[in-house]
């Protein structure tokens, strides 16, 4: 008898876990944006002159507006520091998120998105690994903005909580912005390009707003333009929130739904450009 030999099919190969979002569960996508906030942290702590911006952006601002302004403007709302501190809450959400812009473009000059492209990763948890490390940022401006307006005279009363939800009204927006300047870091071909264009959309919507001083002192035609921007309602809504005064739900409501939109708009926007990219 002649003998037989089986040979065994070679088992097939298991499908390596791809880069696109469609083949990563949840989970594994949450381990990678772990993963790489945990990489733009430790940048930081490597790096802690990238958080000087956060720092000391909030304390010039304070200081500059308050006792430049704060003669004109005294006694609105319980004078100056009351009305400049939630505006710069809105401010700041706008300024801290400028700065991704450039970080994501440096990203693909030095080579990381390299890296990245050959690693079994989610492309959406990069940018989202970066939008969260950028809500730390602002978070911590916040304190420090916070800090400092009670030092040159900002009055609470108590309102501990309505200041919490002013905070989270301004981060969320805030985290909306990040994905503007995402997209533009994305699509600009230099970083001299993505800061021209950074400051081209802050400046109006940061002057052409309630921040600095009441919309009624402005002419007609800015004052039309200053009272549907964004950041108005943003400034609005937190002091109502915080001085007691004033309507919350609709200059809210327009917060939300401004943050909403801008997010449902650039995000998608942003990581397909990213995906094309890598």
């Amino acid at each position: 008898m002649s003998a037989t030999t089986t040979q065994e099919r070679p088992a097939p190969a298991a499908p390596v876990q791809g880069s696109e979002d469609g083949r990563i569960g949840l989970r594994a996508n949450l381990r990678h944006i772990g993963a790489l906030v945990r990489r733009n942290a430790l940048q930081i702590k490597q790096n802690p002159e990238s958080m000087a911006d956060a720092l000391l952006m909030p304390i010039v601002f304070t200081l500059l507006f308050v006792y430049v302004f704060g003669g004109a403007i005294a006694g609105e709302d319980g004078g100056y520091p009351n009305w400049i501190v939630p505006g710069l809450m809105a401010m700041m959400g706008l300024s801290i998120a400028m700065a991704v812009g450039t970080g994501v473009h440096e990203d693909f000059s030095k080579g990381v998105m390299d890296r990245f492209r050959s690693m079994p990763i989610a492309r959406s948890s990069v940018l989202i690994a970066k939008v969260v490390v950028e809500i730390g940022r602002l978070l911590v401006t916040m304190a420090v903005l916070l800090v400092v307006g009670l030092a040159v005279g900002m009055e609470l009363n108590g309102r501990w909580l309505e200041l919490l939800a002013a905070v989270g009204l301004s981060t969320l927006f805030g985290a909306s912005l990040t994905w503007i300047f995402i997209l533009l870091g994305l699509t600009m071909s230099s970083a001299q390009a993505i800061q021209g264009m950074a400051f081209m959309v802050m400046m109006p919507l940061q002057f052409g707003s309630s921040i600095f001083v009441p919309t009624e002192t402005m002419p007609g035609w800015l004052q039309a333009f200053a009272d549907v921007n964004p950041l108005s309602q943003l400034a609005e809504a937190s002091r109502n929130l915080i001085n007691g005064t004033g309507e919350v739900g609709g200059p809210a409501l327009s917060v939300v739904l401004w943050s909403v939109g801008i997010t449902l708009v650039t995000a998608p926007l942003a990581i397909s450009k990213f995906r094309k990219k890598v």
